[in-house]
């Protein structure tokens, strides 16, 4: 279980971080390390020694010869692995090698677990060689002396971490006329490399089942009740490293289970590690190297959040559509329909049955292309979900030019003709049902930025299920999104309870652009959160050219010709669109606004696992500019006083994970948690073995009650 962080601890992550700074060609920070003078074999710290030795003093061409780094460290100091476990910094070598001779990669020593409070670290005590080969080549016919330079960077820690660097010079006789002599350091060198890690002769597996990791192995030798296993990952962040590894050894097969690491991660595609054996007669490491053959990603917990099973999935996607329908995105485009069903209030009931249909399909067919782009996108490997067209700044441009178009229609710019508003015109029949289509497919369009309760468990399930399944849940979505406005169109009597036509309606047409006029300068300032200034500078300048250009139509329509002014108009439209293509290839910022006044961080998996370990409680938000559910969260609830004041209490670490602009990495963390869009609200509570997933909709009260609970 996570500790209480000490004094000790910070300084120690303090030099962890001073080392990560420091580049690989850093001089040594401490006050006994050797000046820059001219390189020698060996650099003397103020608690190391490092030496840069070889295993021969002449070679031929053609043959190997080992280099090693040997750091020799005062008693109680240690300096890291490969994977260093929960802290630390491993080695590096860089090296200036003369024409005739190329370095391999460093042989990295089996490990050992080194402990520190909560933590587990892997790496050396007391000496540790870092063997490297040098491949002399071929080309070499005369006899001469080979001048190796290398630059070492190794990071030593007790109670506090140090970082120490060396620059090193030998000398390599290489004469093809005489045969090899080992040098005096051959012995040590040969000695570490006869211990190195082997690779497995049998079969090794690793997978994830739920929030544990599980390697499987066939080894040749029979594991008895004496012999200690120890697996050692080479990606960092797999596993809790201060787990207990339960191993279970049957007759030649073992299986080695541990806790997940506490971020929930996929399995890299290649992944691989050490299987340290500590037997009686002896110890014995071996490596081995594996394709995920199974990823569950997510924990346990996440799992049966995302698994909520078909028939609960379509219940929960039908009551989130229609809740969607208050949502204040998509209420200016029902709130243009429901005008357009007053002024027809006089049509017949097959008719307004008639529009009704047309409207329901609009929405179905809608949601019918958005489900398929995300089977397709998905099935390519693309990590997409609700609202990943909100992604794309062109996209956005386009959404903010049709929702000021149709408020200067509504202000009496100019005017549409039914097909696509459907108000006050008296429409022939095909007329009617192609604006009610319409009207309901724009309703779909701008509805992708809210995410309404009992949707974020429908969509997170409906995309972990085959295409039809997908598609079925969707559907479900879309049908209760235009279930009230089909309704009202199936009941005779809901004509007699709307006012009769008159001049009430331009009024309220005219107040209704300006929910549109507000909804144009949200997209707008999602798209100021998605590019550059450039690109934000031609997205307004786009407006500029379609207003220019209704207002130039709109004189054509009045004059009732077309005539110059219809010319420049579709030549002033012409350049919005042309903008939109420059929108799109601006550089994006790549982060939202931070709407909620509060002190956060940026979301990174390697964070919320650094702050889990410290035992710090964890609030993840994953928002996204264009996601007006998660705004509004930040202005109701996070953005309160008394919620960022509990926060301040308990030592609440607040991460936002920003998706306005496409993440993969976000993407797949929401996936994981059973989710396909945001937002999604996650607690980390200090002594708890699973996070809590928060609801959609937030309030001060919960916020307040959920962090001064512990």
């Amino acid at each position: 279980m996570p500790q209480t962080f000490t004094f000790t601890r910070l300084l120690r992550l303090i030099g962890v971080v001073m080392a990560i700074a420091l580049p690989l060609n850093a001089m040594p920070l401490n006050a006994s390390a050797q000046p820059a003078a001219a390189p020698t074999a060996s650099v003397k710290t103020e608690h190391a020694k490092a030496t840069l030795i070889l295993s021969r003093d002449r070679a031929q061409p053609g043959e190997t010869v080992w280099a090693a780094l040997k750091i020799e460290m005062d008693p109680g100091w240690h300096t890291y692995w490969r994977n260093p476990g929960d802290s630390g910094l491993p080695g590096a070598i860089e090296w200036t090698l003369p024409s005739g001779l190329s370095a391999g990669e460093i042989a990295w020593p089996a490990p050992e677990r080194i402990p520190y409070g909560p933590l587990i670290n892997f790496g050396y005590s007391n000496t540790v060689l870092l063997p490297v080969p040098l491949t002399i080549d071929q080309s070499i016919s005369t006899a001469q002396t080979l001048t190796i330079d290398a630059s070492g960077n190794w990071l030593v820690c007790a109670e506090i971490c140090i970082p120490d660097s060396g620059t090193f010079r030998v000398t390599l006789n290489v004469d093809p006329g005489k045969p090899s002599a080992t040098s005096l350091n051959a012995p040590e060198i040969e000695q570490t490399l006869a211990a190195m890690p082997k690779p497995v002769p049998w079969p090794v597996t690793l997978v994830r089942d739920g929030g544990n990791i599980i390697l499987t192995a066939n080894p040749a030798f029979e594991i008895d009740a004496d012999t200690k296993v120890t697996f050692f990952p080479f990606d960092a962040g797999l596993i809790d490293n201060a787990g207990t590894q339960n191993v279970d050894a049957g007759d030649k097969t073992l299986t080695i289970t541990v806790a997940a690491a506490p971020t929930p991660l996929d399995l890299p595609a290649q992944t691989g590690g050490l299987l340290v054996v500590d037997a009686i007669n002896g110890k014995a490491a071996y490596s081995f190297s594996t394709e995920s053959p199974a990823v569950i990603a997510a924990p346990n917990a996440a799992a049966e959040v995302a698994d909520v099973g078909l028939w609960a999935a379509i219940v929960f996607a039908f009551l989130g559509g229609l809740i969607l329908n208050l949502m204040p995105c998509v209420l200016p485009v029902l709130a243009m329909k429901a005008l357009a069903f007053a002024a027809h209030s006089s049509d017949s009931a097959a008719e307004r049955r008639r529009d009704g249909a047309a409207y329901t399909l609009g929405v179905l067919a809608t949601f019918g292309v958005l489900a398929g782009l995300l089977i397709g996108l998905r099935s390519a490997g693309t990590e997409i979900g609700w609202g990943f067209q909100l992604q794309s700044p062109s996209f956005v441009t386009v959404i903010a030019y049709v929702l000021l178009a149709l408020g200067l229609n509504l202000s009496g710019v100019f005017a549409i003709g039914g097909g696509i508003m459907g108000v006050g015109q008296n429409l022939t029949q095909r007329s009617g049902a192609v604006g009610a289509f319409f009207t309901g497919a724009l309703a779909v369009v701008v509805a992708t930025p809210c995410t309404a309760p009992l949707m974020g468990a429908a969509m997170g399930y409906a995309m972990t299920q085959p295409p039809l399944v997908t598609l079925l849940v969707f559907e479900s979505l879309g049908l209760g999104l235009a279930a009230p406005f089909l309704l009202f169109s199936l009941v005779p009597q809901a004509a007699k309870i709307l006012p009769k036509p008159g001049v009430w309606m331009d009024r309220l047409k005219q107040v209704l652009a300006f929910p549109l006029y507000a909804s144009a300068a949200w997209m707008v300032w999602v798209l100021s959160q998605q590019v550059g200034p450039e690109g934000f500078a031609a997205g307004l300048a786009g407006l500029v050219f379609l207003a220019l250009s209704v207002w130039l139509f709109g004189l054509a329509q009045t004059a009732a010709r077309l005539g110059a002014s219809a010319i420049i108009g579709a030549m002033a439209f012409l350049a919005a669109v042309g903008l939109v293509v420059t929108v799109s290839k601006s550089p994006g910022l790549g982060a939202a606004a931070n709407m909620d006044g509060a002190t956060y961080e940026p979301y990174a998996p390697a964070r919320l696992a650094e702050l889990r370990a410290q035992g710090r409680p964890v609030f993840v938000n994953f928002t996204a500019a264009w996601c007006i559910t998660c705004l509004m969260n930040e202005r109701v609830a996070l953005s309160t006083a008394a919620v960022k004041q509990a926060m301040a209490d308990k030592n609440v670490a607040y991460l936002k994970a920003d998706w306005t602009n496409r993440d993969p990495e976000i993407a797949k963390t929401l996936a994981s948690f059973g989710r396909s869009g945001v937002p999604l609200y996650i607690y980390y509570a200090p002594k708890a073995a699973e996070p809590e997933v928060l609801p959609q909709l937030l309030t001060p009260g919960l916020m307040t009650s959920l962090f001064l609970a512990e």
